[in-house]
């Protein structure tokens, strides 16, 4: 957002210097980027006057000007056409740097005859991109005085970066509001006086669609004479980076920055019937003022006439209705549209524009009437003609709401005590209104309609401690509890670290997906919670927070199938979401794998992914995260996007804390991605932490002299009962002395009973004391044979 000093000051009466002001927008979160002073960069160029214009000797489109520049006469050869004796215009001396051309004068010779310095032009100047010329100044100006001073170009430009909250910022004065309210100056009133209408309007406005468009303002003007700008608005939008087109296209762009009130104006006389704000329709176009042509559809408000689209709502208008130096007869816009259409039709079409910018951060919907009260003065003054009455169509959409203020939040929250007195001055200053104080000190305070981001109590106190100044709050340092350093990151922060560093190491590749799926996609991964669906959405399909990660991570394999990396692993650690509450939302590592685990190679066959890889995944994450994974159990519950049959949970007691398994193929057919791909989900929230009294550091390993011995198993059991059982059961055993079990063969076949299946175990005994007898070997294989059949009902295979 650009502005000048002066422009500033027509609403801001104020003392204040350039640094002081500056220095308080930093302060008052409206961050200053620059401030340019064209009038050092001009410092060099002064009024001159052309005594003489003779055709250069050697050169046909070429003239040689005796020029003076105040202290001397110098010889200049032009080469522009309007370049003649009696002219007067600016002149660059040797050694001045033209911003335009980005060049440095040098004394040089042109065609045999020698030349010092320039005549310039508009766009050298970097005034505007006229350059069929150079600049012809009044009969009367002063020559040799400095052509910043004259033009008026001394006045400082202000750009600041304004963040998506502070819309009313968009224009002058809400930033002069600002100023004012911290105490730099006072704010001046604006014209409140309407316009009387000399005549009713010929055009009526109909709105369609309420919901794209609550409110719309017009007024008809008959007569208007529309030539060039005057000097004051002309020198404004030039210094703020604007092309000055024609008196009424400048005054609506005028106050768009000024009032932040986005207006547009139409050539009536193209405008057939009256105004109707509509929705686009299948296969309607829109050739707009910057030359293109778009193709429209029916999530786009559209301003018609009784024929066709004439304008993109808040957005552009359309080279079939726009004023030109010959219009007479204007009806002027000035509407409330839907923020979020706003945004997604700008985004869909590609357009850029300062009403887009405003509309979709929102507008201030008490100043419609306004801002279109003082463009009316303004097109009154300038272009002359007479106005009709104002057309309203809609309703001001219904901004008041009433929060409160309790006594010592401002303390509570902010840390300085800013007395009760102070607070209730700055929150007036800002334009809010106190409508009542309960008995306990609390104030009821209805924020102004231009400030949309105001909705609790907290705002609230912000104000205050923005208005009153960061800067008064104390440094307080924080206690210490000891003198030994706590460490930077807690245990959940290093888990994702150990989280990503496990991943990468099993092979797979990080990704950073968007925290917003598209609705239907989210359909697919359990759907979204109440609460979830985005009110502004960057894009049409990412409208919703995501409940899986999956949904992300499987979209992105299928775009790296389709450039021909169809074996893929990517993980993602972050959130996933199950309402809008701080608690309902997950951190949680997820990953998939797509294609082959086993690439093709002559030493063994490929070997697609299975749910064994993704269990592994998970498991890897587990341990690295410090979670029991020895008391994990797996059941078969996993959710509806994974394969049924071939997927797992793995839980810790009734608590989930990872699943796993092959990708539903349905859900890979609507995703439009191929198969096989499995993937992993790990709670990290769910993991337990480490009980803090014995520290989170690791004991000594403490390894055996003495060897380990294997001992195989096969029991014969019911083929529905899951081999955790088994594992689970002979680990039970003896904790003291089985290591580890694992099943090493499953067999289903001749030989045994219908509805039965092998199991082999391979358990692994590790003595500590000493080295185990035959008996003592026998005994224990005997308690893990009994502890099997007491879990499982299995026999030992013979």
């Amino acid at each position: 957002m650009k502005f000048t000093l002066s422009w500033l000051k027509d609403h801001l009466e104020t003392d204040a210097t350039l640094d002081q002001i500056v220095e308080k927008l930093t302060a008052l979160g409206l961050e200053v980027e620059g401030v340019e002073d064209r009038s050092r960069e001009l410092k060099p160029f002064r009024v001159a006057h052309v005594v003489s214009a003779e055709k250069h000797p050697d050169a046909d489109k070429l003239r040689v000007l005796v020029v003076d520049t105040g202290t001397e006469k110098l010889q200049v050869v032009c080469g522009a056409p309007n370049a003649r004796a009696g002219l007067k215009g600016v002149f660059a001396p040797e050694g001045a740097y033209i911003p335009g051309s980005d060049i440095t004068l040098k004394k040089g010779v042109i065609r045999g005859v020698e030349s010092n310095g320039m005549m310039c032009s508009e766009r050298e100047l970097k005034l505007s991109e006229e350059h069929n010329g150079i600049i012809e100044l009044p009969e009367d100006a002063p020559v040799g005085v400095a052509y910043a001073d004259y033009a008026g170009l001394g006045d400082p430009v202000i750009d600041i970066s304004l963040t998506p909250d502070r819309a009313d910022c968009a224009g002058v004065r809400g930033i002069a509001r600002d100023l004012a309210a911290a105490g730099l100056g006072t704010l001046k009133p604006l014209a409140a006086e309407p316009v009387k209408g000399a005549f009713a309007s010929p055009f009526g406005v109909t709105i369609e669609a309420p919901d794209a468009c609550p409110m719309y303002v017009g007024r008809y003007f008959r007569g208007v004479k529309n030539g060039p700008s005057p000097k004051w608005l002309h020198d404004k939008l030039v210094a703020i980076g604007l092309r000055p087109i024609s008196a009424l296209v400048d005054i609506t762009n005028f106050i768009t920055f000024d009032l932040s009130r986005p207006l547009h104006a139409f050539d009536a006389d193209k405008v057939k019937g009256g105004i109707v704000v509509r929705m686009a329709r299948e296969g309607e176009t829109l050739a707009a003022l910057n030359g293109k042509e778009y193709a429209l559809d029916p999530s786009m408000t559209v301003i018609a006439d009784h024929e066709r689209a004439e304008a993109l709502g808040g957005i552009i208008g359309g080279e079939a209705s726009g004023c030109t130096e010959t219009t007479v007869n204007v009806f002027l816009e000035a509407a409330i549209f839907d923020t979020v259409r706003t945004a997604q039709t700008g985004r869909k079409l590609g357009i850029e524009s300062d009403a887009r910018y405003r509309l979709e951060r929102g507008v201030d919907p008490a100043a419609v009437a306004s801002g279109m009260e003082r463009a009316t003065r303004l097109i009154l003054e300038i272009c002359g003609g007479e106005a009709s009455d104002l057309v309203i169509a809609g309703e001001e959409p219904q901004w008041r709401r009433t929060l409160t203020l309790r006594p010592g939040r401002v303390a509570a929250l902010g840390g300085v005590d800013v007395p009760r007195d102070e607070q209730t001055r700055i929150l007036i200053d800002l334009g809010c209104e106190i409508v009542g104080e309960d008995v306990d000190g609390t104030l009821r305070v209805v924020p102004p309609s231009w400030r949309a981001d105001i909705h609790g109590e907290a705002d609230l106190v912000e104000e205050v401690l923005r208005i009153h100044g960061f800067d008064a709050i104390p440094a307080t340092p924080l206690p210490r509890e000891s003198v030994l350093t706590r460490p930077a990151l807690t245990t959940k922060q290093r888990r994702v670290g150990l989280t990503k560093r496990t991943l990468a190491v099993r092979g797979l590749s990080e990704a950073v997906t968007w925290s917003f799926m598209a609705g239907p996609v989210a359909e697919l991964f359990g759907g979204v919670g109440e609460g979830l669906t985005l009110v502004n959405p960057i894009s049409a399909d990412l409208d919703v927070m995501r409940p899986s990660i999956l949904g992300n991570l499987i979209q992105a394999a299928g775009r790296n199938a389709d450039r021909g990396y169809a074996d893929v692993g990517l993980f993602e650690v972050g959130p996933a979401f199950r309402k809008p509450s701080p608690d309902g939302q997950d951190i949680v590592a997820a990953g998939i794998r797509a294609g082959n685990a086993v690439p093709r190679h002559w030493a063994e066959k490929a070997r697609g992914v299975d749910a064994y890889d993704a269990k592994a995944d998970a498991m890897a994450v587990l341990e690295a995260a410090g979670a029991p994974v020895t008391n994990l159990q797996v059941t078969t519950d996993a959710p509806g996007w994974y394969h049924p049959g071939r997927s797992g949970v793995l839980r810790l007691g009734p608590t989930v804390m990872a699943r796993f398994g092959e990708i539903h193929p349905t859900v890979l057919g609507t995703l439009g991605v191929k198969g096989p791909v499995v993937g992993f989900e790990v709670f990290l929230d769910a993991i337990p932490l480490p009980k803090k009294k014995g520290g989170t550091a690791r004991p000594l390993v403490q390894l055996s002299p003495f060897q380990p011995l294997e001992r195989d198993f096969a029991f014969v059991v019911g083929k529905d009962v899951e081999a955790d059982k088994l594992i689970r059961a002979a680990k039970g055993a003896d904790k003291a002395l089985v290591k580890d079990v694992t099943v090493f063969d499953v067999y289903q076949g001749a030989n045994l009973e219908e509805g039965k299946k092998s199991v082999a175990l391979s358990v692994t005994l590790q003595p500590t004391e000493r080295t185990l007898t035959e008996p003592e070997i026998e005994a224990i294989g005997q308690k893990i044979v009994a502890a099997v059949a007491k879990a499982t009902g299995g026999s030992l295979r013979t």
